[in-house]
């Protein structure tokens, strides 16, 4: 009993943090979330954690970035107040350290792992739609399906480019579609502590730890939890070996020394 006792909390430790600041195994993230002083613009929110360089978020700023060789200019130059909904989708996915509850496996050639269905504010999915409602387009989902002949991405043959509110008629559309479901459109709204925000204020804290924590914990109550990620099974499996001789010299004092009987027993 004792055993099973001192061994327990380091069954249950590491699979509850397992989900929280952590970043996803992807092309240009960090192996572990940390500082970063100079974070470029609208990344600046993450620098005091963050899984991105100041690199990464400088490119994140580019029309034409060198992270994705991709091009927001594909049907003509983007208004600037549509862009910087864009700018500011990469920086949470580049720099947030508080996106474990939704990160999925990927089948990728550039990353192993990528994010699925997070909620985003309300407040942010209407905002980015209804600035970005008079850009145009060529493309719903635009995760997939580029004409890459010359190295970035141009609409494919047959394309015609349009307004993003005849592509996506409702902000849940802008949103959900174009990154293929990475994003879920939540009819909570900022402040809540229910959904993850694109835009915050740095000087009142990050309001996406909160959010992370509560999703962290209600995925760990559901019945269909999904497994856990190869290095949180290492950890678990390093703090019972660690702890099993502390615990076996407790149990052989209690019971007065039971030689092999008592290991058997185990």
């Amino acid at each position: 009993v004792l055993l099973v006792l001192l061994v327990a909390p380091s069954v249950v430790l590491p699979a509850r943090d397992q989900l929280l600041n952590i970043c996803m195994d992807a092309k240009h993230h960090k192996a572990k979330p940390g500082p970063e002083g100079k974070l470029h613009e609208q990344c600046s929110p993450w620098k005091d954690n963050a899984c991105c360089t100041a690199n990464t978020t400088s490119e994140a700023h580019r029309d034409q970035s060198n992270l994705y060789n991709f091009n927001w200019n594909h049907c003509g130059v983007m208004a600037p107040k549509c862009k910087r909904h864009f700018i500011q989708d990469t920086c949470l996915y580049e720099c947030s350290p508080n996106l474990g509850p939704w990160i999925d496996q990927s089948d990728s050639s550039w990353r192993r792992e990528r994010i699925l269905h997070v909620p985003l504010c309300k407040e942010d999915c209407e905002e980015w739609w209804e600035d970005c409602r008079d850009s145009v387009t060529c493309k719903e989902n635009w995760h997939k399906g580029w004409n890459w002949a010359t190295g970035t991405n141009r609409c494919p043959w047959g394309s015609m480019c349009r307004p993003f509110s005849e592509i996506f008629p409702q902000p849940k559309d802008l949103c959900e579609r174009i990154w293929s479901n990475s994003y879920r459109y939540s009819s909570e709204r900022r402040g809540s502590g229910r959904c993850i925000q694109m835009w915050f204020d740095p000087a009142q804290g990050n309001p996406n730890v909160v959010v992370a924590k509560y999703y962290a914990w209600k995925k760990r109550s559901s019945p269909d939890v999904a497994p856990e990620r190869g290095h949180a099974g290492c950890a678990l499996q390093w703090s019972v070996l660690v702890l099993l001789p502390l615990a076996l010299v407790v149990v052989s004092e209690v019971t007065g020394g039971c030689g092999s009987h008592g290991w058997g027993s185990l």
